[in-house]
């Protein structure tokens, strides 16, 4: 068996790293929204990254899947530019430092690259892992945005009412590292940001507002909220417009508000403490692609003109 120490080049200078907590950013196949990604860019825009460790990306990245960008120049190739999957070192808005690993998600060897992480916790003592990333669900635009939080503790997420029962889903590489990493005894917990389905293709800074305020919660991280604040009202104003200039649309709104406020009644209410679905009438719904196409469009539109 390899050593996992094989999958990754440790940086000199970070042998004093010990206990702090650990961001989990990988770019997958499921970010509705946007939602980790624009955390992570604001991350990087706002603080200095130091790179601790850097893992082996043509082991673990299928290029002909996601094909890196290269720039040709008249008559010859300029540029090259790698994917990077890496551990940094980052101090937040207090000088109180934390780790990040980000990348593109490994499109082979998980059960390697999990083993590789896991050493790279132990090595610095990670006290907590934490993952963000956006799903789509029937919810409005216009409710506060919830999240469903899952860890490898229950008392991680103790007070949180569950919205889902039982499913089965794709995995992927960061959800079998919180699963290897709560088998080996380390504490892992997540947030899978609830975006309304009728946006998850549209960058949306609101679910990525609100999984800056999840995180910093559960970390107690002081991490930049102003820019993305901005950047939702905006996007809120849009989506405003959009939706005044469209009956279909509104009438959708309207739908997912009644549903978003008759569940939200049912899990304040101590002897309802179940798990509940969200929208038990949602099948008698016209479907997120159907009403929501014009506002997605109008969104992409806007994202192509370099204002999203």
């Amino acid at each position: 068996m390899r050593d996992p120490a094989d999958l990754y080049e440790l940086h000199p200078g970070f042998d004093g790293v010990a206990g702090l907590v650990m961001l989990v950013c990988l770019d997958g196949y499921m970010d509705a929204g946007h939602t980790g990604r624009q955390m992570a860019e604001e991350l990087f825009e706002r603080f200095s990254a130091e790179e601790v460790a850097t893992f082996d990306a043509d082991r673990l990245v299928d290029y002909r899947a996601r094909r890196p960008t290269m720039t040709f120049v008249e008559n010859t190739w300029t540029d090259y530019r790698a994917p990077k999957l890496a551990l940094y070192r980052m101090h937040d808005q207090e000088g109180q430092p934390f780790l990040l690993l980000h990348g593109p998600e490994p499109d082979r060897e998980w059960e390697a690259f999990t083993a590789a992480v896991i050493a790279l916790v132990e090595r610095f003592s990670v006290s907590l892992a934490v993952s963000v990333h956006g799903v789509p669900m029937s919810v409005p635009h216009t409710r506060p945005v919830t999240s469903t939080p899952h860890a490898t503790r229950p008392e991680l997420v103790e007070g949180h009412t569950p919205w889902i029962g039982r499913v089965e889903v794709p995995g992927s590489a960061a959800a079998l590292l919180e699963y290897r990493m709560g088998e080996a005894g380390h504490d892992f917990l997540g947030y899978a940001v609830h975006v309304p389905s009728y946006l998850a293709q549209s960058q949306y800074p609101r679910a990525a507002l609100a999984a800056l305020g999840y995180v910093a919660g559960a970390t107690g991280l002081a991490l930049p909220l102003g820019e993305l604040e901005e950047a939702a009202r905006s996007t809120d104003v849009d989506i405003a417009e959009q939706v005044a200039a469209s009956e279909e649309i509104q009438r959708v709104v309207v739908n997912l508000e009644r549903q978003y406020d008759d569940i939200m009644s049912s899990r304040t209410d101590p002897q309802e403490r179940t798990v509940l679905p969200l929208a038990d009438d949602e099948a008698a719904l016209p479907t997120a692609d159907e009403l929501g196409a014009e506002l997605e469009r109008f969104l992409a539109e806007r994202e192509g003109d370099g204002n999203g």
